[in-house]
């Protein structure tokens, strides 16, 4: 009899599965989605909406994706999406920066130093790009894997002529308008890497220094001190910059005062006299009468003890401090960004005795041919030696280091090509454009790439290695000369545009060039300069080399919107920013929106020797693809996101909770069709309806403002709470008991439908294989000719059916209180089967509804409601259980009740 009855219910029939198994079915979507260019389809849908361009930043093609790779192009994917599903013109060109260090130095290790020592410039670049095809090919399956919809067969890399070439247009501009020179100052350079670095190049970590305090004899006792012989006690925390040393600077409003210790009378800033003697281990000093500010100290000499052929000046600058130290600061121009300025100031020379590979040369005198690090220990003992070593302590601090070698770098000056940040107002017009253009995501983003901008020094942008971009200039072969002028600079693009850089390399500048002379000595020949552009340079002029170059294909300048890694304030961003203000006087994007790091759960920085490195392909082989999409939503995008195994799993349960709401949906609907909505709805359809209005319009809010996290929350929260614990609960019984077409079950029919159209609508940027599969799972009276849910468009308020009543919400606020109330008071009493008892409701005011909607609301079997304080009565319901329905109720003739009798 129990099958009988089983087969007269409408019990949900769908053939979509409860289990996705997203590692065997997503790559299915996929070639789904190749086969009908889904891309192709979805911009020529929208071909006539308002455009938006999201402009890639191109990774490195030297490995195969991570999991930052995954996060980045991830979120890429749910703004390109969403603006698409919202009638967005959404022309999306992916990108792979394909020159620079880190991929010839994975080719320099590969050939090993033979090899390397005997390969010429041509060859080598010809592995070079062989090597980052290779990577091209393989990250770009790694984004098709995550659901990434792009242009993936027409990318762009930065080693396509056409791309190189912007390169030059961008140079041209900028160098004639006086805004590129050459010059020779202090910049980061890698002796391990053998180049110039600049500043987004390098990662700080922690180094042990050795801080020494060393006594240099000054030539002279300023009046102001009664002594026959003193000393600057300098402090400094890289002796081997001692042979370079020109200046001691000091702080130009400290006084500074003698001290007399050890037989030797010392120059120092009274601030810190305790704090030197602490260092030094003075038992006994004294201070000597007499002060003077470091202002009045300017112009005396002294000699430093390892250049005695040379004297050195005393000067003052800002950027002394006295924090720690002795005030006086070792100054060696060549050697340090501050160093260098206020030796500018005070017309300081500037000495070099160090070499590319970080070796002292002859004019280091008796240290020549020590590599700079042996250099310490070794200057530190002759000190020492000398007297001269008052002392030394070893401290640990942040410096710099290589971010490819990971090897600490040094200052060297050198001659370098520069972008000035001042001469053509550069930094101030980025900063106005930073300030007054450009939306940052988050807000606080603003403040800071403003204060890098502000702050930085003029752009290093040569490099001393051979794969990348040729700078653009001649050298006059005679003199030396620079040579470059507008004709050269645009037989340079034409070269690259015919033939790529490689010609460079390989073509006499004879074949390519007009006649040139040298204006310093007239000669007519000339030579390619061999440094190449900085990468920085290299991918920020991807707003000409595609955007504008690819016009053709509906990209156009400014794009919408830049979106990377929050490291990019210093890197892509501001070099983006630097080339497209110097050549057009405007930012390159209108949006720049930033993402952070990834670690693991407990905040940690992922690495492979801890064993907490979280792979994307581990991810999508064990979860699939939709489960890291739902992750990277659900994640506060801005800051670092955690990512382990416990997170995996928490997700994997919100992903079940959602796709077997689908799963409620689509089965419950087999038999609706659009002709079978309703007009009228009962009460609690009515709010369900106007909680997924409500829904609709916070999510695309959130997509609005790109609050990816918030979206997950407000989603998950109303399938989790509002649809799946509340509505779906109640509307069961209505849903699988009621005449099939009757007017009850097409009321919640009617509001599944209409759920089940904006769910699937909404989280298709998110879960795009997930929704993709609902799609094809639609009933067949829902189904529409639409090919793909990401050619459904966006769903609207007009759209819902019937005409959804927000006030609907409010209505039944009281009625879901009360609801709490009620279930509170069935679990005090440990009561978990509530359609077998009846309650006798207390309350100050009158129901707002017929009982019937308490009763499916409370799903018990009958409710009487009283006047007064609130108070809970449960007894047992009367009557029997219905066989058919499992509801308590009196059974008639037939042995089931009434509303079961009527619809058998």
């Amino acid at each position: 009899m129990a099958q009988s009855y089983k087969d007269t219910m409408n019990l949900p029939k769908t053939d979509f599965p409860m289990r996705g198994n997203l590692p065997i079915n997503e790559p299915k979507r996929l070639d789904k989605w190749n086969e009908m260019d889904i891309y192709k389809q979805v911009l020529d849908k929208n071909k006539d909406g308002e455009p938006f361009v999201l402009h890639d930043g191109p990774p490195y093609a030297n490995g195969p994706i991570h999991l930052g790779h995954a996060f980045n192009k991830i979120l890429k994917d749910f703004v390109v999406k969403s603006k698409a599903q919202q009638g967005y013109y959404t022309p999306y060109i992916p990108g792979w920066d394909c020159h620079g260090q880190p991929i010839e130095h994975k080719v320099e290790t590969d050939l090993g130093p033979e090899k390397m020592s005997k390969i010429d410039t041509p060859t080598l670049r010809k592995i070079c790009r062989e090597y980052a095809e290779k990577f091209v090919d393989v990250q770009r399956d790694g984004f098709k894997r995550l659901g990434v919809n792009a242009d993936w067969e027409h990318p762009y890399l930065t080693i396509h002529k056409n791309y190189e070439s912007g390169n030059v247009e961008i140079f041209k501009k900028m160098y004639l308008d006086g805004a590129i020179y050459r010059g020779r100052k202090p910049i980061h350079w890698c002796k391990h890497c053998h180049t110039a670095l600049a500043e987004a190049e390098i990662e700080y970590g922690d180094e042990i220094s050795p801080s020494i305090f060393v006594n240099f004899k000054m030539d002279k006792v300023p009046d102001c001190f009664d002594v026959d012989e003193l000393y600057v006690l300098i402090w400094t925390t890289t002796p081997w910059t001692l042979p370079a040393n020109t200046a001691v600077s000091l702080a130009p409003q400290a006084e500074y005062c003698v001290v007399s210790a050890d037989g030797k009378n010392m120059l120092m800033a009274r601030d810190l006299v305790e704090e030197v003697a602490e260092a030094a281990g003075w038992d006994k000093y004294e201070i000597l009468d007499g002060v003077c500010t470091g202002r009045d100290l300017e112009g005396y000499t002294y000699t430093c003890p390892i250049r005695q052929d040379l004297k050195g000046t005393i000067i003052w600058g800002d950027h002394v401090t006295l924090d720690s130290g002795t005030g006086a600061v070792h100054t060696a121009p060549g050697h340090g960004v501050d160093d260098y300025l206020v030796g500018q100031k005070f017309n300081i020379p500037v000495l070099m005795p160090v070499d590319d590979n970080g070796v002292l040369t002859d004019e280091a005198g008796e240290f020549a041919g020590l590599d700079v690090d042996d250099a310490n220990p070794k200057i530190i003992e002759w000190l020492k030696k000398q007297g001269v070593l008052v002392a030394h302590v070893d401290i640990s601090h942040s410096y710099p280091h290589c971010w490819r070698c990971h090897e600490p770098v040094i200052f060297r000056a050198t001659d370098q090509w520069f972008v000035d940040m001042d001469k053509t107002h550069l930094r101030q017009d980025a900063k106005a454009a930073i300030d007054n253009d450009v939306e940052f995501i988050p807000d606080w983003a603003k403040n800071r790439i403003g204060s890098m901008v502000e702050e930085r020094p003029d752009w290093c942008i040569s490099r001393q290695r051979s794969w990348g971009v040729p700078l653009p200039v001649f050298k006059c072969s005679k003199c030396g000369e620079t040579v470059a002028n507008a004709e050269t600079f645009d037989a340079v693009i034409k070269l690259f545009e015919e033939k790529g850089s490689d010609a460079w390399f390989t073509t006499d500048p004879k074949d390519y060039l007009p006649p040139v002379k040298c204006q310093n000595c007239g000669c007519e020949e000339v030579e390619p300069e061999r440094d190449i552009l900085d990468v920085w340079w290299e991918s920020g002029v991807s707003h000409t080399s595609v955007l504008k170059h690819r016009e053709s294909e509906g990209l156009h300048f400014p794009a919408e919107m830049y979106l990377e890694g929050s490291d990019q304030h210093r890197g892509w961003f501001q070099s983006s920013l630097l080339t497209s203000i110097g050549a057009y006087g405007t930012a390159p994007y209108k949006q720049v929106m930033h993402c952070g790091f990834i670690v693991d759960g407990e905040g940690k920085k992922q690495s492979k020797s801890k064993g907490n490195v979280v792979a994307p392909d581990e991810v999508m082989d064990k979860f699939g693809a939709d489960v890291l999409r739902l992750w990277v939503s659900s994640v506060d995008y801005s800051q670092d996101v955690g990512i382990d195994k416990e997170i995996l799993q928490r997700i994997t349960d919100a992903y079940r909770k959602i796709r077997n709401s689908f799963r409620f949906l689509l089965g419950n609907l087999y038999d609706f069709s659009n002709d079978d909505f309703v007009d009228e709805l009962l009460p609690i359809d009515s709010w369900m309806l106007a909680k997924t209005a409500k829904l609709l319009d916070d999510v695309t809010e959130n997509f609005d403002k790109y609050s990816f996290h918030n979206i997950f929350r407000s989603t998950f929260n109303f399938i989790n709470n509002e649809l799946s614990s509340i509505y779906m609960n109640v509307a069961k019984d209505r849903l699988y008991s009621d005449a099939a077409d009757s007017y009850n079950r097409r009321s919640a029919q009617t509001v599944l439908a209409n759920v089940l159209e904006v769910l699937v609508r909404i989280l298709s940027p998110i879960l795009s294989f997930t929704c993709e599969e609902v799609w094809e799972h639609y009933p067949e009276g829902m189904k529409s000719d639409i090919e793909s849910v990401q050619l459904a468009g966006w769903p609207e308020l007009k759209d819902f059916m019937p005409k959804v009543n927000m006030d609907a919400i409010d209505e039944f606020e009281s009625a879901l209180e009360l609801r709490d109330a009620v279930t509170k008071a069935l679990e005090d009493k440990g009561i978990r089967q509530s359609q077998a008892v009846k309650l006798i409701i207390t309350m100050p005011d009158e129901p707002k509804f017929d009982k019937s909607v308490y009763e499916e609301l409370f799903i018990v079997s009958s409710v009487e409601f009283k006047q007064g304080d609130l108070a809970i009565e449960i007894e047992d319901a009367d009557g029997e259980k219905c066989p058919r329905c499992w509801n308590y109720r009196n059974l008639n003739n037939d042995g089931v009740c009434d509303r079961c009798s009527e619809v058998l």
